[in-house]
């Protein structure tokens, strides 16, 4: 089954929904699924609407130029989705392995619906999980000129045609000028202790510090390092008898889980985006 998958978001008012909907109606679509939720708080309408295409009468051209009418007369902020299209996404790794193999492994096996054409890495230790896959592995160090590496990477995603990037514990800082112009298009995982430690070594100081719970955050990146709109968090309670090396172990397979939910929910078009927050919409059954 072909599906046209609708993402809308626009200042709440009354008849948006049945608008909406009507206009689906009117053009011979069943609609399969469909989620709206209304922040009273923002006074924003949001909504997800699922369409079987799979005898559509029309193109997929005319149907986007027609809604877009609609769309405009409404004050809709809207995009349009095709399930027959797989996103292309890029991995940026660094030296640790566990998400990498991870997302190779969900993608293997059809959880992930997408295409990992390439893996990038300001380190040559993960070239022998990409050799294993047969993925082209891509080693571009920083040295002095982080611009010029940064730009390399630009490049590769712009030639294999990128839809997503997924920061894989890629530990390196993006500029402002990358994450302006991927907006919402690059995912990033990191340990949910921030801000309180920061830096290298975490869980050896929160081992120091008693901590009882560990957790991950998985975000959209921008220009402000790691305050994204958030996607995806988890926590798991821990006590005092794991060591800081339990503590990571904890902690990685809680990121693992995290990152998965995040890219899932990105690549089967379930998340709006507004102002710095998300709108998540929950899994299909």
């Amino acid at each position: 089954m072909i599906k046209a998958i609708f993402l809308i978001q626009a200042e709440d008012k009354k008849g948006l929904l049945a608008s909406t909907v009507d206009f689906f109606y009117s053009k011979g679509f069943n609609i399969l699924h469909c989620q709206q939720h209304t922040d009273s708080y923002e006074r924003r309408f949001f909504m997800r609407i699922e369409l079987d295409a799979s005898d559509m009468k029309t193109t997929r051209k005319a149907l986007e130029d027609e809604f877009r009418a609609l769309a405009d007369d409404l004050g809709l902020d809207w995009s349009l989705h095709w399930s027959d299209y797989r996103m292309r996404v890029a991995i940026l790794v660094s030296k640790t392995s566990h998400c990498l193999y991870d997302l190779i492994s969900r993608q293997l096996e059809g959880e992930l619906q997408c295409e990992i054409p390439l893996i990038i890495s300001n380190h040559p230790d993960m070239e022998k999980v990409a050799n294993q896959f047969r993925i082209p592995y891509y080693y571009f160090p920083v040295g002095d000129d982080k611009a010029k590496q940064e730009g390399k990477i630009r490049d590769l995603l712009k030639r294999f045609d990128i839809d997503l990037v997924v920061l894989a514990r890629y530990m390196q800082i993006l500029s402002p000028e990358f994450t302006d112009e991927w907006k919402g298009k690059i995912i990033n995982i990191h340990h949910a202790f921030l801000p309180a430690f920061q830096g290298a070594n975490p869980y050896l100081r929160a081992y120091n510090r008693g901590v009882k719970m560990i957790g991950a955050t998985a975000h959209y990146a921008s220009e402000d390092l790691d305050q994204g709109p958030i996607i995806e968090q988890d926590v798991v309670r821990v006590n005092h008898e794991l060591t800081p090396t339990g503590l990571k172990e904890v902690g990685k397979d809680c990121e693992r889980r995290v990152l998965a939910s995040a890219v899932k929910a990105h690549l089967e078009h379930r998340i709006i985006i507004y102002s710095n927050k998300t709108i998540v919409f929950s899994v299909e059954r």
